[in-house]
């Protein structure tokens, strides 16, 4: 099995191999009809990615939000220092969330394509304007948690886990304790199952690309450079966003700590991995003066809740998939999607490209074909630098403001003080072993 280092170039082969693919069919096709006709038949592997995506949705939503709740602890310091960290990665999602919405329908980066719906979703699409915010509300709940399951209802699987990780967690410590792990054991094997299944992106794009550009011609090529640009525009903003929201909190230090993360964000912003850069910004954090009980604790939270860049992207791709297929989304409908994104978003937020899966859930819902995503998996690791540069911020910041309400901010570390180790002292306090974290936009 390829590694995932090598999946962001297979995929840019694949889709450059699509791109003349399609157009070696678009003009030897004599007429649309037939044009249409070959791209059904190359979109079969379009379609046998997606349903393989599907396909792990339900366990890995279940597995990894079971465990994660459930391994949150408990006691009064660990509540209240939990309770002010949720709050703000509420807050900070909502804004994330608003913030995609709004630039998308702004910029309207796919507005033109006017890509023909499936029949199956244009059906769907019909029955979008039933879905108003009473309707989703009673829709949360399941009737059945099988149920749910069988049909990948994504919101009723999380609020099962919901209630399930909450009781798992109170009983973790005795009864419950062989469950857990074995949940934990699941939540692993998702994630290497989400691994196995990614490794088929490469052929899923080469579908997608050349089924579009075999029945569209080259000119949807130019939707590509507008999303790209607005995409990285909307993360500029919503950077501006979160450092005054740090600001309001950390004061000038705010700068100070940006400084102090220019290795990890660079990190991440190679890698495209917010995992790769995790044990930089632990280090760093501990030099900006942040108590390690702190940083041990936020921080693999924030990995799990609070993946800011990934969270609004799932709102622009969302809308940038009803412009290109042509489907008009009202307010209300716009603000159903902003909370089942608030919701479905931290169920499977560290995940490998949790962001698309995300997005694949939740556009059925609104009548949209999951074939929209593959149509930005071909420069999907390019915004993914974006997003997990931005994720990596945003979970320093947060961390460290919620230090400063716990008056857990000491004075820097000096660069030649090893913070780095395990089992190490930092001002007098041990660094504890950090929880293994898959967070990945």
């Amino acid at each position: 099995m390829m590694t995932m280092k090598r999946l962001p170039t297979l995929i840019l082969f694949a889709m450059l191999l699509g791109v003349l693919a399609g157009m070696a069919a678009h003009q030897a096709s004599p007429d649309p009809e037939t044009a249409t006709r070959i791209a059904g038949y190359l979109s079969i592997l379009t379609d046998v990615f997606l349903r393989m995506i599907k396909m792990i949705i339900g366990p890995l939503v279940f597995a990894t939000l079971v465990s994660g709740i459930a391994s949150m602890g408990d006691g009064k310091a660990v509540g209240r220092i939990g309770i002010k960290a949720m709050a703000w990665f509420v807050a900070a999602s909502i804004t994330s969330l608003l913030l995609g919405l709004v630039m998308a329908n702004l910029l309207r980066p796919g507005h033109g394509m006017d890509l023909p719906l499936p029949p199956a979703d244009a059906a769907s699409a019909v029955k979008t304007g039933a879905l108003n915010l009473r309707d989703f509300i009673t829709h949360m709940v399941p009737k059945s948690f099988a149920e749910a399951m069988a049909h990948n209802e994504i919101l009723q699987i999380v609020v099962f886990s919901l209630f399930f990780g909450f009781a798992l967690g109170a009983l973790k410590d005795g009864v419950g304790k062989p469950l857990l792990a074995a949940i934990e054991g699941l939540a692993q094997v998702m994630l290497k199952v989400t691994n196995y299944v990614m490794a088929f992106a490469p052929i899923g794009v080469f579908g997608a690309v050349a089924a579009v550009i075999t029945s569209q011609g080259l000119g949807v090529l130019a939707v590509y450079a507008r999303l790209l640009g607005s995409v990285y525009l909307s993360l500029a903003l919503l950077w501006l966003a979160l450092i005054a929201g740090g600001y309001l909190f950390l004061g000038p230090r705010v700068f100070a700590l940006i400084r102090s993360l220019r290795a990890p964000l660079m990190i991440g912003f190679a890698t495209a991995s917010s995992e790769s850069a995790y044990p930089k910004v632990i280090e760093q954090l501990n030099r900006f003066g942040v108590k390690p009980r702190i940083t041990n604790f936020v921080l693999p939270l924030g990995y799990s809740f609070n993946l800011d860049g990934s969270i609004m992207y799932t709102s622009f791709a969302a809308l940038f998939v009803a412009q290109v297929y042509g489907v008009e989304l009202t307010l209300m409908q716009q603000i159903t999607m902003l909370l089942v994104l608030l919701v479905t978003s931290k169920g499977i937020a560290g995940v490998p490209r949790a962001s698309l899966v995300v997005v694949a859930a939740v556009l059925p819902m609104f009548g949209l074909p999951e074939a929209g995503i593959l149509l930005v998996l071909g420069i999907d690791h390019v915004l993914d630098m974006g997003r997990t540069v931005t994720n990596v911020l945003g979970n320093a910041i947060a961390t460290t403001v919620v230090a400063k309400s716990e008056g857990a901010i000491g004075a820097p570390v000096d660069d030649d003080t090893d913070v780095a180790g395990t089992g190490t002292t930092v001002a007098g306090e041990e660094l504890l072993p950090s929880s293994a974290v898959a967070g990945k936009s």
